[in-house]
């Protein structure tokens, strides 16, 4: 089932449309005639004329406002409507746990999902998160599939399950790129989270719009040149062998936001040959090949991302040793290369230290 509600959708007005539809229908209006041809099964064979002569329903009415908005009948669209006002309000984070590995209550303390209608921003230290979603709540267990909207994963997708009981919610997603939950559950190498969150706040929460579009609210990026992919198949050198292995976070900085220790060791770096992978809470964030050019100072550093949601772009860096610990600054894909270790808020840079895990 597709929905083609409009924001927010409330059955009020729905029922007022359906009544405006009977309306003119009874009133002779042609296009309404058309309406009730086109998506209510016993008009299909009608024709106008016979149609406006039917003596149609206010419940055939509403029959057709549900199947222009991709439902099957009333019931089924009023259940998706009941179900989305349920979920209304201000959210805060009870447990979260995420590949099997509950997350400390402090990593979660300081964070709340506010829900208006089929708009969401999730509210964190770290970042927030705006987006839209749409839920399925013909067969248990319920269906929903969130699309960010704003913030670190605007662009991307995440397809779930969830429930609500009162002012108890809880929901098992697929991180993004990975498969839907069949269950209210988490396993090491799921990639799935499962949140359980308590209503705080029943009423609609103010300004929550789910986040603009980059292509509505910023120019449309041009378009990157080819990237030669076989330049990346480059041979091991002394620098490269003395990263191999896992690496643990002790900072972290995204475009100007401190990540909170408590996060930190939810993190983790891998180096194996040149490629690199950066995992935190079971969600790959990076995944690229390297090439590195150690004749320049600071070193320079060129990642080709290979993961799902960023594949083939280039992002451009430096990175230091201090002592045992490596320091890596990246800008974002198709930004000039970053010239210090440093990410300011609006700069799109990473920063990142690592130390080696104990064998």
């Amino acid at each position: 089932m597709t929905s083609k509600l409009p924001p927010r959708p409330h059955l009020e007005h729905l029922r007022t449309q359906a009544k405006a539809l009977l309306t003119q229908l009874t009133a002779g209006e042609k296009k309404a005639a058309t309406s009730f041809i086109k998506h209510l099964p016993a008009a299909r064979k009608m024709t106008p004329a016979q149609a406006l002569k039917s003596g149609f329903k206010l419940a055939d009415a509403q029959s057709v406002i549900a199947r222009q908005n991709g439902f099957t009948n009333w019931p089924a669209l009023v259940r998706h409507v009941e179900h989305l006002r349920d979920m209304e309000g201000t959210w805060e984070f009870v447990d979260l746990e995420v590949d099997g590995k509950p997350m400390p209550a402090a990593a979660f303390a300081n964070s709340r999902m506010l829900i208006d209608g089929d708009r969401f921003r999730m509210e964190s230290p770290e970042a927030n998160y705006e987006g839209i979603f749409s839920i399925d709540v013909e067969k248990a267990p319920f269906k929903i599939d969130i699309d960010f909207i704003e913030g670190p994963e605007a662009g991307n997708s995440s397809h779930g399950i969830f429930e609500v009981s009162g002012d108890t919610f809880r929901i098992c997603l697929g991180l993004t790129g990975e498969s839907r939950p069949r269950s209210f559950s988490t396993s090491p190498g799921s990639g799935h989270a499962l949140e359980s969150l308590r209503r705080v706040l029943k009423t609609r929460p103010e300004n929550v719009k789910g986040g603009e579009p980059q292509s509505q609210s910023r120019p449309a990026p041009q378009k990157a040149p080819p990237v030669d992919v076989s330049a990346f198949d480059v041979a091991m050198t002394p620098l490269l062998t003395k990263l191999q292995g896992e690496w643990s976070p002790t900072q972290l900085v995204q475009n100007g936001q401190l990540m909170q220790d408590t996060f930190l060791p939810f993190g983790s770096r891998s180096f194996a040959g040149n490629e690199t992978k950066v995992v935190f809470g079971g969600q790959t964030m990076l995944h690229a090949k390297m090439r590195i050019d150690e004749s320049r100072s600071p070193i320079a550093v060129d990642y080709l991302n290979i993961g799902k949601s960023s594949n083939g772009q280039v992002s451009l860096g430096i990175m230091e040793w201090s002592g045992e610990q490596v320091r890596i600054c990246m800008s974002a894909p198709g930004q000039p290369r970053a010239t210090d270790f440093s990410s300011e808020p609006g700069s799109g840079r990473t920063l990142s230290v690592w130390k080696r895990k104990p064998t």
